[in-house]
């Protein structure tokens, strides 16, 4: 194992945020909100225009950029290393597999040192390859680049793609000419990105954003037209809903979607019709959600109909898609959750879930039979990858898990057979055998089983000396995967265990480990991160005080909670874009993501019940007069997700009245938003930041 470790200098004095008087009353109770003025009244255009922000607000976000500096002085040649380790196990040159169309296939790759993809085709049958868009070069110029979509047309003639230049995710889209790589003049602004072309390659439907950065609607643009003369074809009136716009695989229609965390609504747009209108599936009902495939005079439906809680699978008649017409084709199994569905011509490939564990399930549509595809480890992580083609015989998967490098493979959906399409190499070199993977189980309070992946070097023994990174995220019913990721063999290969606590809020163990994280019972997810902190030191993988916990956006929520509930347990907190001041953002209607997420939260501004539940929790309202972990917080200037000012308001409250601990470190990434840097190996830079302050919190700072 290696040995090294950062070696930082005294700790400077922390940077002392001035406080206002701000407070509000509601329901009877006191709001006291000392740094809310930190929240720019010019926010809006500060997420489109960095330049924006105000004087004084800028100079506390430099302060604490200069503090996170000074707190992590002594490390930077560590920190290179770290990158250099973790870069060392990136194929630069690395390549997807080709997926066929037509008469090509489509890939992307990178060119040694590149830091975005290069979108290239090459005939179906092989030949010469052709670049159709260079992410470097048009990168170039800009201080934050990231590729949105980058969609070819049906004709195989020109590609939409789409761009973020500042990081606040308003992606442009434009369309370029393959044959000649000549940009046309049509560019299309204030767009999630994604492109869904016309099934004549005359245009295409996009999903606008309103000034609030809410995906509301649905526009059609025909080639050579100014965007301002888009037609709306779908707008959404609910500020609740989110709108995105998809594809049948059969690539019959366009599928509009609007939905919450609870209910769905799906629309089709049939692509043979330049001005087709959308045609509704089923009017949006309370707790109902469905997604749609489509195969010859039928529609396959996902969803949780009738009481299926983890789904089940149904079909109805094109011409009759209302629910009443809808039967069961896969039915409702509790306990088994399917995950996703997609229709090809003779078959039907599921994704689904039991017992924590993924599988694979291919039935023929003509006998009704059905083959399984699944692996003997722990733990590990299963993908499907529908590529682009209805009329084919072949599915491709991924596969991997903690201590094994993913796999991309193609399966035969007559045969049976599988073929090894690529395994990611690990340049710097990877032996599986040199580690353990496990699954463990936790006992909450309440008694439910808590899992958790986890990986450690074969060597380390279970003898409650070594340092563990435990990650967490328990929200939107996400599953974290057990998949393979080189860049923990950093903290790894260093001695750490590295462990995943599947807690409530996801859904690992089908949908009501959500419903049991969320809402009234959010503090579920809390408490089994605990209690999977606590298991992992009753089994010697490390002992009170030993752990760093990490988690961002929404599992940063985790990460402000449980440092206020159990402080003594962890030695260091890494808490990515972390949305901590819960109860004020679900009291900002204005905010870009507050109505759609009530159902997930609640909605305290319209619910008491809402209002006292959320503001048990909130990391921001519930600091309180103790000792803390040391604390790192990262984030970025112009994330329309996590507010800049939420982890700025958290960082001072949390100095201001903490009793010892600490040091509490703000980093603000003051050109990016919500992902952090985009280019893959400015990433790097980011993660050896954690994982440096990571083995820090275990060694101890000095001063």
């Amino acid at each position: 194992m290696q040995r090294e470790r950062p070696s930082p200098l005294p700790l400077p004095p922390a940077p002392s945020v001035p406080t206002k008087e701000h407070s509000f009353t509601l329901y009877g109770t006191r709001i006291e909100d000392p740094y809310a003025w930190l929240k720019d009244e010019n926010w809006k255009e500060v997420l489109k225009n960095p330049e924006a922000l105000s004087p004084e607000i800028r100079t506390v976000l430099e302060r604490e950029n200069a503090y996170a500096a000074q707190v992590l002085r002594g490390t930077e040649a560590f920190q290179e290393k770290l990158v250099a380790e973790m870069r060392g196990r990136i194929k630069e040159d690395d390549s997807s597999v080709p997926a066929p169309d037509g008469p090509f296939s489509y890939f992307t790759r990178y060119r040694e040192g590149g830091q975005h993809p290069l979108v290239c085709r090459m005939p179906r049958q092989g030949g010469a390859e052709t670049i159709m868009l260079d992410g470097d070069r048009e990168a170039e110029g800009h201080a934050f680049f990231d590729l949105g979509g980058a969609d070819h047309s049906p004709d195989h003639r020109l590609m939409a793609w789409s761009a973020d230049i500042k990081g606040s995710e308003y992606f442009t889209i434009r369309v370029r000419e393959l044959e000649s790589g000549r940009e046309l003049d049509d560019a299309v602004p204030r767009t999630s990105g994604d492109a869904v072309w016309l099934g004549d390659s005359s245009g295409f439907y996009y999903v606008e954003l309103d000034d609030n950065h809410r995906p509301v609607r649905v526009r059609r643009h025909i080639l050579g037209r100014p965007a301002e003369e888009d037609a709306i074809v779908y707008e959404e009136k609910d500020p609740g809903f989110f709108v995105k716009v998809g594809l049948t695989q059969s690539g019959t229609f366009a599928v509009i979607e609007a939905s919450d965390h609870e209910t769905s609504e799906v629309w089709l747009l049939d692509r043979a019709d330049p001005a087709a209108r959308p045609r509704l599936v089923e009017p949006r009902t309370p707790q109902l959600q469905y997604d749609v495939e489509h195969r010859g005079d039928d529609l396959i439906i996902l969803t949780n109909a009738d009481g299926a809680e983890d789904f089940k699978i149904m079909t109805a008649p094109v011409a009759t898609p209302q629910r009443q017409y809808w039967r069961d084709l896969v039915p409702y199994r509790p306990g088994t959750m399917i995950l996703f569905v997609v229709a090809l011509a003779r078959h039907l490939v599921r994704l689904e879930r039991e017992d924590a564990k993924p599988r694979i399930v291919v039935r023929d549509f003509a006998t009704g039979r059905e083959e399984t595809i699944a692996f003997p480890e722990e733990t590990y992580s299963l993908g499907v990858d529908p590529g682009y083609e209805f009329d084919t015989d072949t599915i491709r998967f991924r596969y991997s898990s903690l201590t094994t490098p993913g796999e991309v493979l193609d399966y035969d959906l007559r045969t049976g057979e599988r073929t090894l399409r690529k395994r990611q190499e690990v340049p710097s070199g990877h032996n599986p055998d040199d580690y353990v993977t496990r699954r463990i189980f936790a006992t909450a309070a309440d008694g439910a089983q808590v899992p958790i992946s986890l990986v450690h070097r074969r060597e380390v023994v279970p003898d409650g000396t070594a340092p563990l990174l435990l990650y967490g995220y328990g929200s939107y019913g996400v599953s974290m995967s057990a998949a393979f990721r080189t860049n923990i063999l950093s903290l790894v290969d260093r001695g750490f265990v590295y462990a995943i606590a599947h807690i409530r809020g996801g859904t690992e163990k089908g949908w009501h480990w959500y419903l049991d994280g969320k809402r009234e019972k959010k503090t579920n997810t809390f408490t089994d991160f605990i209690a999977a902190g606590e298991a992992l030191v009753a089994a010697g993988y490390t002992a009170r005080g030993r752990i760093v916990a990490h988690g961002g956006s929404a599992g940063g929520m985790l990460m402000g909670a449980v440092a206020n509930m159990a402080p003594d347990l962890f030695a260091g907190i890494v808490a990515e874009v972390p949305f901590v001041d819960v109860l004020n953002t679900m009291l900002d209607a204005d905010l870009p993501l507050t109505p759609p997420e009530w159902p997930e939260w609640g909605n305290p501004g319209a619910d008491e019940a809402a209002f006292r539940t959320i503001l048990s929790y909130s990391p921001y309202d519930n600091v309180k007069a103790q000792a803390y972990p040391a604390i790192l917080a990262l984030a970025g200037l112009t994330d329309p997700r996590v507010t800049y000012w939420e982890p700025a308001k958290w960082a001072a409250r949390l100095r201001a009245t903490m009793t010892g601990g600490g040091p509490v470190v703000l980093k603000l990434n003051m050109e990016a938003g919500h992902g952090g840097a985009a280019g893959r190996f400015d990433r790097l830079e980011e993660v050896a930041l954690a994982y440096t302050f990571a083995l820090m919190c275990v060694e101890g700072f000095q001063g």
